[in-house]
């Protein structure tokens, strides 16, 4: 049977991280948690769980996740974020790879929680995820703060059945304070990639991004939540675009 590492990148994660571990500890031969200097319980609560924790200065998602695959001590890696857990269906799965890894990757599902309710539409489900590999067959890619695990050229990969379990937002306000927070980091990273912004992407892109998620994407069979949810990812696409546009003016933002 293959060792498996289970690497995770963490920042005051002591609400989400005991979750996390406990869902993993069956099948982890190892696990790594690249941390960026937390001030909460964070530390404590992985140590309890055996894993090596690695402090290392935040300089963003993907070239965090980066270091942690490269930090990896085993083959195989299951990377996860702090707020997710393996489904027992998902685990059961991946138990099955670890006697026989055929493949270079394997992809599953991704089920959100929002504030209490599982979101099965508004673009966020199925989410189907690449992340578990063997290792130097795939990178993190993507722009910041959207990161990518993304497989090298003719790379085989598999579907595993089985949801990973995603708590995102406990609450309204709390979905709101990451949009405004991971729009800033868009911009600047869409900024650095040469992507300008204008007046009418400011006023088409949320306005396609509700269509899409609401009525395309079905996001009113999520009832109230599902409205609010396609409603911040409108408000989303309003903020980047309009804190890259205020970038190319010299502003602040």
């Amino acid at each position: 049977m293959i060792k498996l590492t289970v690497a995770i990148i963490t920042f005051n994660e002591e609400h989400n991280i005991a979750r996390c571990l406990e869902s993993v500890k069956e099948i982890a031969d190892e696990i790594l948690v690249v941390d960026s200097f937390s001030t909460d319980n964070t530390e404590n609560i992985c140590l309890k769980y055996g894993a090596r924790f690695v402090k290392n200065a935040f300089i963003g998602h993907i070239e965090q996740k980066n270091i942690a695959l490269k930090l990896s001590n085993h083959d195989y890696i299951l990377s996860l974020d702090a707020d997710e857990v393996l489904s027992l269906e998902l685990l059961n799965e991946i138990k099955k790879v670890k006697a026989d890894f055929k493949l270079s990757g394997y992809r599953f599902n991704r089920l959100t929680n929002y504030n209490g309710h599982w979101v099965r539409h508004c673009g966020w489900y199925p989410d189907t995820k690449l992340r578990l590999i063997k290792k130097n067959h795939a990178q993190w890619c993507g722009l910041n703060p959207h990161d990518i695990l993304q497989m090298k050229v003719e790379s085989d990969v598999g579907f595993l059945s089985g949801d990973l379990l995603h708590y995102s937002y406990d609450s309204i306000s709390s979905h709101i304070n990451q949009t405004n927070k991971f729009t800033t980091i868009a911009a600047k990273a869409a900024y650095a990639q040469g992507v300008r912004s204008s007046l009418f992407k400011i006023v088409t892109r949320p306005i396609l991004k509700f269509l899409r998620d609401y009525f395309f994407k079905l996001g009113f069979l999520d009832g109230r939540y599902g409205f609010i949810i396609c409603f911040i990812n409108a408000l989303s696409a309003l903020l980047k675009y309009s804190k890259l546009f205020d970038l190319q003016s010299g502003k602040k933002i």
